[in-house]
């Protein structure tokens, strides 16, 4: 790994943990043992700094979510493990995170905006359809409106008003929001499968 991907590697863990306005180029470069003149070397600024690791956060995840579409046996599967793999994500991510890169950098907002609109909203109208084609999703379930409703549910669990971090773990929200969305999906069959996915896939991070 060279240093520019070592730069973006550290400052996407310390943005997660720590959210983008708490972290700056010499909390990176100590964290690095480097100069900040190195990270200048490579990065224009923060700002340029946050837009990259951002896309670098949002690729890796899209990835795996592209994997999970391959391997999957069917909707349920799929979305099981992308329940799974959003959990353990959000586990080590600050609630200020989305609200941070909104305020204070736009660049990096509008790269996370475009990959909601784009990649999640055409995974999610397609394992919607691919759902009630299988017969685990209701059959009256209007694809275009309920993957609309889902981008909107993504961003709920870091609404700081409605969840304040004081009260509220980030990734306890986000399994009840994820949870109740797809028990409002499924038909019995559906329940059914999607709670022995659950269980296994559990197990399996578990152990």
């Amino acid at each position: 790994m060279d240093m520019k991907q070592k730069i973006l590697k550290t400052a996407e863990s310390l943005f997660l943990k720590y959210g983008v306005r708490s972290i700056s180029m010499d909390d990176i470069s100590r964290h690095l043992a480097v100069s900040k003149k190195t990270l200048y070397q490579h990065f224009a600024d923060k700002d340029d700094i946050v837009s990259m690791a951002c896309k670098a956060h949002i690729d890796a995840l899209a990835d795996r979510f592209t994997e999970f579409t391959r391997k999957s046996k069917n909707a349920i599967e799929e979305m099981a493990k992308i329940s799974q793999c959003l959990n353990k994500t959000m586990e080590d991510t600050n609630p200020s995170l989305l609200f941070d890169l909104q305020k204070y950098h736009p660049k990096a907002w509008r790269v996370w905006i475009d990959h909601k609109n784009n990649f999640i909203r055409q995974q999610m109208i397609r394992n919607l359809k691919q759902g009630i084609a299988e017969g685990y999703y209701r059959s009256e379930i209007n694809a275009e409106i309920i993957g609309a409703m889902r981008l909107e549910l993504v961003q709920l669990p870091f609404n700081e008003e409605a969840f304040p971090s004081s009260k509220f773990k980030l990734s306890e929200v986000h399994v009840q929001v994820f949870d109740h969305f797809v028990h409002g999906l499924v038909t019995e069959k559906g329940r059914k499968l999607y709670v022995k996915y659950k269980e296994t896939l559990g197990k399996l991070t578990d152990n």
